[in-house]
């Protein structure tokens, strides 16, 4: 009989890096491509982190809350990202950004003509269309994670891996 903690414990279901290393590595190339894009990187891990809360994925938000921290962002802004709408500490593009990713994340609910005049205020048309890449690209890990069961907690920032490497 398994225990309480037990039946809310995450199994790995299948390693999709293993088993479809050409899909893991056009979603890798997307990825790429928006950490490249221009936008901002601090932009970027809000966007991811916001995305992630939507679509309830613990393993993305373990790590994006981790490599927000280690690229310099406050523990208010990360606790904080879900009533973004109530805090004052984000920028109007940044607001925009995170408005856009609820629109693209819920796109059954549609995206207003209003909400995309916003976008189109703070980003111009190639930063909205990078910006949409990240949102798609955060999704489909997302869903890869949750369907396939990533260990939650075992991810390490790139930046705190290659700090310890020099350390030692």
């Amino acid at each position: 009989m398994r225990t309480p903690a037990q039946e809310n414990e995450v199994t790995r279901r299948i390693d999709y890096a293993r088993v479809a290393r050409g899909a893991v590595q056009a979603m890798q190339a997307m990825q790429h491509y928006s950490r490249d894009s221009g936008l901002e990187h601090s932009l970027l891990e809000l966007v991811k982190l916001r995305a992630s809360q939507i679509n309830g994925c613990a393993y993305c938000l373990d790590m994006h809350s981790k490599d927000a921290r280690a690229e310099g962002e406050t523990e208010q802004r990360i606790y904080v990202l879900s009533a973004w709408r109530e805090a004052p500490f984000y920028t109007p593009r940044e607001r925009a950004a995170l408005a856009w990713t609820e629109a693209v994340t819920l796109i059954a609910d549609g995206v207003p003509d209003e909400l995309y005049e916003r976008a189109r205020a703070q980003f111009d048309e190639k930063e909205l269309v990078d910006l949409t890449m990240a949102i798609i690209t955060i999704n489909g890990w997302n869903r890869l994670s949750i369907a396939f069961g990533s260990e939650v907690g075992s991810y390490r920032p790139q930046q705190a891996e290659a700090t310890a490497a020099r350390a030692s």
